[in-house]
């Protein structure tokens, strides 16, 4: 038999689980067979399902666990978002269909004590067993085999079962003694790039409902763009009007909604791509028999101005991901601005430097920033260093590379870094720790960024677990004046000043560039409010985004002001000869002259007052 069959056949529909009891079957939402069947297709071993609401998608499960029990036993786990999630699917759901479907009575122990084999959340049966888990819970995800994995809204999952990976291959590990394994993922999708059903999806062979017109015969997908409905001479929506037009240009008649779900009767998958054993299915509200056209409309009519309520509907009703509207710039824009100039040649105006590093697994990325008047700065340079951050050799490349490096002008007057900041994240804190601490006196600082609304720079340090100098800066601030200046536009000329401008050097690659603008900020909704974030979508890197926010802060721990314009220098005449001063040119050989130390003054203990008789 096939699930759809064996539904067909033996399921029940609790009364308090559908709002239709009693005997199943499938010719009521024809598109379920063919998922339903996919579970029978021995070329299959994985079944994806990205759909919106009211499509039936737990009855699907329902009845492929029921065939499973009494058809082709098994071991069974099932995962649900969180444990309470998965305990509320057992009383809510199994439990019912275990009651009301005959064909399943005797196949499960009674309930007489903690340890009969038929708890909330462990149930056997003859030939296997239903594990019922939350996806945030390492502990049942791991131990014993498992032939057939239920995941119901993968999407709610998090990226991590505790410190022990991804849930789904974490599940997936289980399956390995079985060469006849199933798998079936279902979930309402969410925001685009970052949904896990979608990426799923698109390893399948991607297929789609294919539903007959009615009029003229032509199969086609039911798409939200094939919905009209009417207004008022006043613009007002009128969602009972409702209906769906044909696609085919020669037909171009309505779809009544009657006649939308009497031809859904008639409809069949149909793969759009290749795929080997990953059968995909996408069901958007439009092939539900239980949703109006009417109340679909309605729903967006009031959705479509208000962004919060908008992506609901996306997400919900057509199984779509929801993409925000992020913040763009253009990473071609800003290579585009590349200016001639390096660490031996920085432009005049520069003032002093400083660095921002960041830590990663196999290397360190270091950018050099300098400043200038009103906050113009250039990015001198950015640079990989390969190597094990536990190890001292790649801290001492950066040292002696990068941080001891002398950087010239073009008139050659020597720049130092005056401050640089190392980020303490990661698996390096330690080393990050050790490094900044020997090299304080340098402004070498070890700092851990934090979001929300903070000071670029603390007004005092922090102690890290082992009593080391931490200085907690606030990125989302620093994001926020960096992304503001990457929009500055300036005169090609470099002698031109710009306020808060920031220049590239001409020596970083595009590669540079499109990392640079990975990470954007985005506009969010947190009950009807709105809240900007910041995030990178698609987990692409980001090291030189966050290696200029790292400079930024370390030009903020410097208390140099740099209020003052910087001149504009006088055009030159071609015909000058440029006049050399000795005494100038060996000051600008010398090496930039270190401020003397302040002595703190130690202030005097006043002397202790004598007693006096009188005091009495």
């Amino acid at each position: 038999m096939t699930v759809s069959e064996w539904a067909d056949d033996f399921r029940k529909l609790s009364p308090e689980a559908s709002a239709e009891p009693g005997d199943w079957n499938t010719a009521d939402a024809e598109f379920q067979r063919g998922i339903m069947d996919a579970f029978n297709d021995p070329k299959i071993h994985t079944i994806v399902v990205q759909k919106g609401a009211q499509v039936g998608w737990t009855e699907i499960i329902n009845n492929a666990v029921g065939y499973v029990v009494d058809q082709d036993p098994g071991p069974i786990l099932l995962m649900q978002p969180t444990v309470e999630m998965a305990q509320t699917w057992s009383k809510d759901r199994l439990e019912p269909m275990l009651r009301d479907t005959k064909r399943l009575h005797g196949k499960f122990q009674e309930k007489k004590s903690r340890d009969s084999g038929n708890t909330l959340r462990q149930k056997k049966f003859p030939g296997g067993h239903i594990t019922i888990v939350g996806a945030n819970s390492p502990a049942g995800l791991r131990s014993r085999p498992i032939r057939y994995i239920f995941a119901d809204e993968v999407d709610g999952y998090k990226e991590s079962a505790g410190k022990e990976g991804d849930p789904l291959k974490l599940a997936a590990k289980r399956q390995s003694t079985f060469l006849n394994r199933k798998t079936i993922l279902g979930s309402t999708p969410t925001l685009k790039d970052q949904s896990i059903i979608e990426r799923e999806y698109e390893k399948s062979d991607k297929r789609l409902f294919f539903v007959p017109c009615p009029h003229c015969g032509h199969h086609q997908t039911l798409k939200w763009s094939s919905v009209k409905w009417g207004k008022t001479d006043e613009g007002e929506h009128l969602p009972e009007t409702a209906y769906i037009q044909c696609e085919n240009d020669d037909c171009n008649k309505h779809i009544s909604d009657a006649q939308r779900v009497r031809s859904m009767r008639k409809g069949h998958w149909k793969a759009t791509a290749p795929s080997k054993g990953i059968a995909g299915f996408k069901l958007n509200g439009l092939y539900s028999p239980w949703l109006t056209l009417e109340e679909m409309v309605t729903e967006f009519v009031e959705a479509k101005d208000r962004p919060e309520l908008l992506k609901v509907f996306v997400n919900t009703v057509l199984g779509d991901t929801w993409e925000e509207k992020g913040e763009t710039i253009r990473s071609g824009e800003i290579a585009e601005r590349v200016q001639m100039f390096g660490p031996t040649d920085i432009p005049e105006r520069a003032v002093f430097l400083t660095a921002g590093v960041d830590t990663q697994g196999d290397r360190l990325e270091a950018t050099v920033v300098a400043w200038g008047a009103k906050e113009e700065s250039w990015v001198v340079l950015h640079e990989v260093l390969y190597g094990d951050p536990a190890q001292e050799d790649v801290w001492n490349e950066l040292d002696e590379t990068i941080l001891k490096e002398i950087y010239k002008t073009e008139a050659g007057r020597i720049l130092r870094i005056k401050a640089a900041c190392v980020d303490s994240g990661g698996n390096h804190t330690e080393a990050v720790l050790n490094f900044c601490q020997k090299r304080r006196k340098r402004r070498i600082y070890a700092i851990k960024g934090q979001g929300g609304p903070r000071e670029i720079w603390p007004r005092r340090h922090s102690r890290s677990k082992t009593n080391k100098t931490l200085y907690v800066i606030g990125v989302d601030t620093a994001k926020e004046v960096i992304w503001s200046r990457l929009k500055i536009q300036f005169p090609a000329e470099i002698e031109m000043p710009t306020p808060s401008a920031i220049h590239f050097s001409a020596d970083l690659d595009s590669v540079y560039f499109t990392q640079l603008t990975n990470e954007k900020p985005f506009t969010r909704y947190r009950q009807g409010k709105p809240y900007r974030v910041w995030d990178n979508p698609k987990k692409r890197r980001n090291e030189p985004f966050d290696c200029l926010v790292y400079a930024l802060a370390a030009r903020k721990a410097v208390r140099i002001k740099l209020n003052r314009p910087a001149p504009t220098p006088a055009p030159k005449d071609p015909e000058e000869k440029p006049k050399s001063d000795p005494d100038k040119a060996s000051e600008s050989a010398k090496p930039e002259p270190s401020p003397p130390p302040v002595k703190k003054k130690k202030k005097r203990r006043p002397a202790p007052r004598r007693s006096n008789f009188l005091d009495e």
